[in-house]
């Protein structure tokens, strides 16, 4: 029903990817912020084609541990984005899982 509304516009996001569990809605800024796999996009609340993307993926040498670990590489050895909270007027806290070692960072949104 919605689909037949012409209302919907599907997001085609990440090739082979369906990590998107953690959302931010912005009400001042306008943003909704969407934490992905090794990704934060931040959509404009007007017109929601229009975003922003922020990569973010874990590095070398962690996905190399979580490999050797008997993890898989292409599942499990990313940086899976998990908390998206405002900070301040200019900044996000954002976390994620960093291959099974969290990391925590401020993202200026000026």
């Amino acid at each position: 029903e919605m689909l037949e509304s012409n209302n919907v516009i599907n997001f085609n996001g990440l090739a082979n990817s369906s990590s998107y569990h953690t959302f931010l809605l912005d009400e001042e800024r306008g943003r909704l912020y969407v934490g992905a796999k090794d990704h934060i996009f931040s959509f404009n609340l007007v017109n929601i084609k229009e975003y922003q993307k922020i990569v973010w993926p874990v590095s070398h040498s962690r996905r190399d541990e979580c490999k050797w670990a008997g993890k898989d590489i292409l599942r499990e050895c990313a940086n899976f984005i998990k908390v998206l909270k405002a900070y301040n007027q200019t900044h996000l806290y954002a976390c994620g899982t960093g291959a099974f070692h969290p990391v925590c960072t401020y993202i200026d949104v000026g």
